[in-house]
């Protein structure tokens, strides 16, 4: 009986040998909740949208999206949280075009990132369109009748924004590019002081965003001339462009982002899952009632361009008008 024994525990012995421990399998991701990084205050609309996108995400990947808040230096604290974060898929940045571009573009200084180096697109959610808007009562019925007169009166009409460095002062700014008129620009904290300021008479006009003149629209005090971007309910508003200029104007966007260097494998699931998520019907349907929100899903690469585009292009206007010493 000794050797059958003797030659079961050889043989054994060496498959043992021969296979040797078996390898601890890694999980596939996501394994473990996923942090989504907002550089804005609870309750602001960039953390409505988030929250709604984290929701979202998460049923579609099947694991917990924890939103959290870091606000701060208009956008950049939070950003650089997660460009400083690990680089495993695990920590996500919902963010805005004022702290991927025009921090960096008019403040490089303070930014402590390079938005194309240092972090890694991931997919754009959303525009918001801005609105040139006047009083109902004003002369000027289309935006051709305005800048008629403001050609004809440089400097006469004053022009209302959220303040230098904004979204707005830089379609003001395009626009006396693209067209030869002169505003007076009139910069605001932002808000609602910017649709208080033209409701009052204070300024003009305005380039604020679209849907805080709508509420005023159809109460018969305000009229939009131009929008930056198409909307479904004000189809007959037009876009600069339609009106035969060359150069679109700025819309406000909002993006996904991972910090540079995060593994393929997770890139492979992450991507599909954030644009399935954008594009999910209920969860569109429910963003586009915020703020005139319109959901307009980009890729990586699409997102990249717009990035690269929309940097150099607030580069040149910055350089031209001095808010930034030229190299």
């Amino acid at each position: 009986m000794k050797r059958p024994i003797l030659i079961t525990v050889s043989l054994l012995i060496a498959y043992g040998v021969s296979v040797g421990p078996l390898p601890i399998q890694a999980q596939p991701y996501p394994n473990r909740p996923i942090q989504l990084v907002i550089p804005n205050v609870p309750g602001s609309v960039l953390d409505i949208s988030a929250r709604l996108f984290a929701e979202g995400l998460g049923k579609t990947l099947g694991t917990q999206v924890i939103a959290m808040n870091k606000p701060g230096a208009s956008g950049t604290l939070g950003t650089d949280m997660v460009v400083k974060s690990k680089k495993d898929g695990y920590t996500l940045a919902y963010t805005n075009v004022a702290a991927l571009v025009y921090a960096r573009v008019l403040n490089p200084e303070t930014v402590p990132y390079d938005s194309a180096r240092d972090l890694e697109p991931l997919g754009l959610h959303l525009f918001f369109p801005v609105g040139v808007t006047v009083q109902e009562g004003s002369p000027w019925k289309t935006f051709t009748d305005l800048i008629d007169y403001a050609r004809k009166n440089p400097g006469k009409l004053r022009a209302g924004t959220r303040g230098v460095g904004s979204t707005d002062y830089f379609n003001l700014e395009i626009t006396q590019s693209l067209t030869g008129a002169q505003f007076t620009h009139v910069p605001f904290k932002g808000g609602e002081s910017v649709i208080t300021a033209l409701l009052g008479g204070h300024v003009e006009l305005i380039y604020d965003a679209f849907s805080k003149s709508v509420p005023h629209v159809e109460s018969g005090k305000l009229r939009i001339l131009l929008t930056t971007k198409k909307t479904r309910d004000y189809p007959n508003i037009p876009t600069i462009t339609e009106l035969g200029y060359t150069q679109d104007l700025l819309s406000p966007w909002y993006a996904l982002l991972a910090p540079a260097g995060v593994p393929e494998e997770v890139k492979k699931v992450l991507i599909p899952a954030i644009e399935k998520t954008i594009k999910d019907p209920e969860l569109k349907a429910k963003v586009e009632k915020l703020e005139g929100f319109i959901v307009d899903y980009k890729s990586p690469g699409d997102l990249k361009t717009l990035m690269a585009e929309e940097y150099e292009r607030g580069i040149a206007i910055a350089n031209k008008v001095g808010l930034r010493k030229k190299n």
